[in-house]
């Protein structure tokens, strides 16, 4: 009777035990490594095999294992991505997920109140063993060699180093903004303020230079440059001391969406003022809201789908070769003519 009872608890013990990638292959009649390829995306197993793993997946009702399988391998299917909290566009982080799902990897978002913050982020990263990293920030040089040296691809985004080489995938900061200031200017703008993102964003400082060069070229200089936070409510306070000031603009710079539409906000419930009609207004990056009936927002739109493919597949050639060369691939935005600014028609 004991004997039965023992034999009866570990049958008991058995079907408690969860199914593993080696009961998928004994039950389909394949190798292990045949189910491994089923489940990583881009692999090849014949239409035969793969109905077979298949058939045998749903009888077990097996579910891969992703941290097991980085163990085994040695290859994580995390990808992190580093985005500034304050600075960084929303759809970009949303597409890139997605786009990264679609090829089989998980995203590891870490998200920093600012740029600066960013040197505290890569203790962390050596505790997830991620495949390859993604940074819309601005990293230390030393971190930069420190993921080289452990063959972790890294990829910027709109971030480009001189001192060090680097991956990196960008829209043309200044072009979008010569394109910009030439419109403004064309339509007889002259008294053109420039509202500015963080002090410690790459981003913003290279689309401000780039409008005031572009405005000396033609002869303008800026009212004043105004420093905010890339928010909405940093917008509306950049407009207020704008307003305050001794010369009222005919004309605002900003240097996103975001500062824009708090800009019109403000202008327009605080102030009292018409858009375009007293005040032009324009951004930079083509996000969603600035496109909404309200705003008509004349703005640079970023070409995100390609920048996000390019990223990725930098990415992965990294992954699978961690030797390659180093590259930088550079966007054309796009002119979105809206109404938020008195423009010459075209």
């Amino acid at each position: 009777m004991a004997r039965r009872s023992t034999q009866a608890a570990s049958e008991g013990t058995d079907k408690a035990k969860p199914v593993t990638s080696y009961d998928v292959a004994r039950e389909a009649g394949v190798s292990q490594s045949a189910v491994s390829r089923y489940f990583t995306p881009g692999a090849s197993v014949s239409a035969r095999t793969r109905a077979k793993i298949l058939k045998a997946v749903n009888k077990l009702g097996y579910q891969p294992n992703a941290i097991a399988r980085s163990l085994i391998t040695r290859r994580s299917s995390l990808v992190a991505v580093v985005v500034a909290n304050l600075g960084f566009n929303p759809e970009f982080t949303s597409i890139l997920g997605q786009s990264l799902s679609a090829r089989g990897l998980n995203t590891l978002l870490f998200t920093l109140d600012h740029e600066s913050d960013a040197d505290h982020v890569i203790d962390q990263l050596w505790q997830y063993r991620v495949a390859g990293v993604v940074a819309a920030v601005t990293l230390p040089p030393r971190h930069v060699d420190m993921l080289s040296q452990r063959e972790i691809p890294l990829v910027f985004v709109n971030r480009a180093y001189e001192e060090v080489p680097v991956n990196s995938v960008s829209c043309d900061q200044s072009e979008g903004e010569r394109w910009l200031v030439d419109e403004l200017c064309a339509a007889g703008h002259r008294r053109i303020a420039i509202v500015s993102g963080p002090e410690d964003s790459p981003v913003s400082r290279q689309r401000v230079s780039s409008a005031a060069e572009r405005l000396a070229n033609a002869g303008v200089k800026p009212v004043e440059i105004v420093v905010a936070d890339f928010t909405y409510q940093g917008g509306r306070e950049a407009m207020r001391k704008l307003a305050a000031g001794p010369a009222r603009p005919d004309a605002i710079i900003c240097a996103n969406d975001m500062l824009a539409i708090g800009c019109m906000d403000e202008a327009r419930h605080a102030l009292g003022l018409r858009i375009p009609e007293d005040i032009s207004i324009v951004g930079f990056d083509g996000s969603a809201p600035g496109q909404w009936a309200s705003y008509d927002l004349v703005t640079i739109r970023q070409p995100t789908n390609l920048m996000v493919d390019a990223a990725i597949d930098m990415l992965m050639a990294r992954i699978d070769d961690p030797q390659l060369i180093t590259e930088k691939r550079v966007f054309s935005g796009e002119l979105v003519r809206g109404a938020s600014a008195r423009l010459t028609d075209t």
